[in-house]
């Protein structure tokens, strides 16, 4: 299995969004529930990346599972969303109506392509293409990551380790090493594969991301933003300071 290796930003800045964009990122994630990213930033670094020559498959992690913020991610032009905190299978299925127009959804049709010179993509054609990830990051949603998975119209569970060690109470690198059976990093990577979706997570960092795509996750963010920049300028100085 190949996993596809994702960036993400964080800082809220278009610019920097399309800079990491243009690394070559197989999918790219605007975070609007934990990064600066408020309504005018997400629309703004959508249209810059729609620009880019080559660019990466690109979503937006959503404050919340409101319909009005899933649908609004989506008239910017994002390929698809990621839903945080989903507890169960009724969540699941709201956000999948969400992301769709009817009749397979409840999505208000109004998308922003007109505001910046763009052709809107035709209903049926976002129905097929729209991508709907849900994040499984709790105890309890742990317990019902079977039902989750089969929900029609969810393409994606997306696993936060960092919240999900939280819940369950043990630090995330336990939960990351951790090889007894009964993982549930594995039961959800297993609840992907029965169902023939995407088992994604947020690694944040290389040695993370291996670990992850061991287990079988098969979507994996690295790269992200306020990270690299911090490595790279201390990288930088450091190696300036060493020569002088």
């Amino acid at each position: 299995m190949i996993a596809r290796i994702g960036a993400w930003a964080l800082l809220g800045s278009p610019a920097a969004a399309a800079v990491l964009a243009a690394t070559g990122p197989d999918w790219l994630v605007v975070d609007a529930q934990h990064g600066r990213f408020d309504d005018r930033a997400v629309c703004d670094t959508l249209a810059v990346v729609a620009d880019l020559p080559s660019r990466p498959q690109t979503f937006v992690r959503v404050a919340d599972g409101a319909a009005w913020l899933i649908g609004r991610a989506l008239d910017a032009g994002a390929d698809g969303v990621i839903v945080p905190m989903v507890q169960d299978a009724d969540a699941a299925a709201a956000a999948a109506r969400a992301c769709r127009y009817p009749p397979l959804g409840a999505r208000s049709w109004g998308q922003l392509a007109g505001t910046t010179g763009r052709v809107a993509v035709p209903a049926a054609q976002v129905n097929d293409t729209v991508q709907c990830a849900v994040m499984v990051e709790t105890a309890t949603a742990i317990g019902h990551v079977e039902e989750i998975a089969a929900t029609p119209g969810i393409d994606m569970v997306f696993v936060g380790p960092f919240d999900l060690a939280l819940s369950l109470g043990v630090d995330v690198n336990d939960l990351l090493f951790d090889e007894r059976d009964g993982n549930p990093l594995d039961r959800i990577v297993a609840a992907c594969r029965r169902h023939g979706i995407s088992a994604g997570a947020f690694a944040g960092s290389p040695e993370r991301a291996r670990l992850l795509i061991a287990r079988g996750f098969d979507t994996v963010s690295v790269a992200v933003d306020s990270a690299v920049l911090s490595e790279a300028a201390t990288a930088s100085l450091t190696a300036a300071r060493a020569g002088s």
